[in-house]
């Protein structure tokens, strides 16, 4: 593998399709979803110091989420109820994934490699719930989109990423999903100023 490599490797995320097992109207790539989930966990941060007195680093916290499945690039995009199913594949599937970004972070020179590697292991525990509420987020505008397109496969995954969107004891969580989620879907004449 080369060390010259990562570049490259990421940019191969668009390969990966998600939402293996489910009917999908609008197929949604890795590279699409990191994206995504680094445009909302920015904007969360972003709500939390100026609504809610956080002292987030936003463009950390952006970067952290660009990369927050990156490891799928070799893995694939396991499905929650395969992923989940029992304790053991779980773990097994968490030792994978470690190894995973081991592999894509190897394949930086030695000095970026010390650049980059903090953004695949946040240390700061609020900074990775905040990355963990904008994938949760992301996924449940993807359930809202193919609900609107009138495809009910998403129904269940919809009401579970819901429950967990609610868990968060964060207040730029419920400031997002009350004042921004619902514009989701507006049609883009009504969302435009």
């Amino acid at each position: 593998m080369s060390e010259n490599g990562f570049f490259a490797f990421v940019h191969r995320m668009k390969y990966i399709t998600r939402w293996g097992l489910m009917r999908n109207t609008n197929y949604e790539n890795l590279k699409e979803h990191s994206f995504d989930v680094a445009v909302i966990a920015h904007g969360l941060a972003t709500i939390g110091n100026c609504y809610y007195g956080k002292n987030y680093n936003a463009d950390e916290i952006a970067m952290s989420a660009m990369f927050h499945d990156a490891n799928e690039a070799i893995t694939g995009d396991m499905p929650t109820p395969v992923k989940y199913g029992n304790p053991e594949i779980r773990k097994a599937y968490k030792e994978l994934e470690a190894q995973a970004v081991k592999r894509i972070l190897c394949m930086l020179p030695e000095e970026l490699e010390k650049e980059y590697v903090h953004y695949f292991y946040i240390a700061d525990e609020q900074e990775k719930q905040i990355v963990k509420a904008a994938d949760k987020i992301s996924a449940y505008i993807k359930c809202l989109e193919e609900e609107r397109a009138g495809n009910d496969d998403f129904s269940t995954a919809q009401k579970t990423l819901k429950k967990a969107i609610d868990k968060y004891d964060l207040p730029e969580v419920r400031h997002f999903m009350k004042k921004f989620v619902p514009v989701y879907g507006m049609n883009v004449d009504d969302v435009s100023c």
